[in-house]
C-alpha cells in the first residue's frame, strides 16, 4: 500500500507536466486569426529613397535653359540604379517655384516610368512633393 502510494505521487507531477503539451481540442492549433497583420503602411527601402533624392537632385540642379527640352540622365552609385528624366516643366504654385518631371529607373528590379513633383520651401531648400510610378 505504501509503495502505491510512493509510485502515484511520483507519476502525478510527471503527468501534470506533460498536460501542458496536449490538448483535447482539434482546433486549437489554428491560427489566431484575431489579430491584423501588414495594418500598418510598409516603409519605403533606402535604395528607393536615395533613388528619389538623387533624382530631386537632378531635376532641381538643372538649367533649364541650357537644356532646352533635352533629356537629363541620372545615376545613383550607392544604389546601382539610373534613369533618364525626360520633361522639366517649372511652374509657380502659390508663390513656389515648383518643377514637374518625368523620369525612367534602371534598377535591379527593371525599368519603371516616374511623375513627381518637387517645389521650394520657404526656406529655400527643394522639397519632393510627389514621386509616383507609372505602369
Amino acid at each position: 500500500m505504501f509503495s502505491h502510494g510512493i509510485r502515484f505521487f511520483a507519476v502525478l507531477p510527471l503527468c501534470v507536466a506533460l498536460s501542458g503539451c496536449m490538448s483535447f481540442d482539434l482546433f486549437s492549433s489554428r491560427a489566431d486569426s484575431s489579430l491584423t497583420t501588414s495594418s500598418v503602411a510598409p516603409k519605403k527601402s533606402t535604395e528607393a529613397i536615395s533613388d528619389e533624392v538623387t533624382v530631386r537632385n537632378a531635376v532641381t540642379s538643372a538649367d533649364l535653359e541650357k537644356l532646352a527640352g533635352a533629356s537629363l540622365p541620372w545615376a545613383n552609385a550607392s544604389t546601382g540604379s539610373a534613369g533618364v528624366v525626360a520633361s522639366i516643366n517649372e511652374s509657380r504654385a502659390n508663390g513656389a517655384v515648383c518643377r514637374s518631371f518625368v523620369t525612367t529607373r534602371h534598377a535591379y528590379d527593371g525599368i519603371a516610368n516616374f511623375m513627381g513633383d518637387t517645389c521650394l520651401d520657404t526656406s529655400g531648400e527643394w522639397k519632393l512633393i510627389r514621386f509616383i510610378r507609372q505602369n
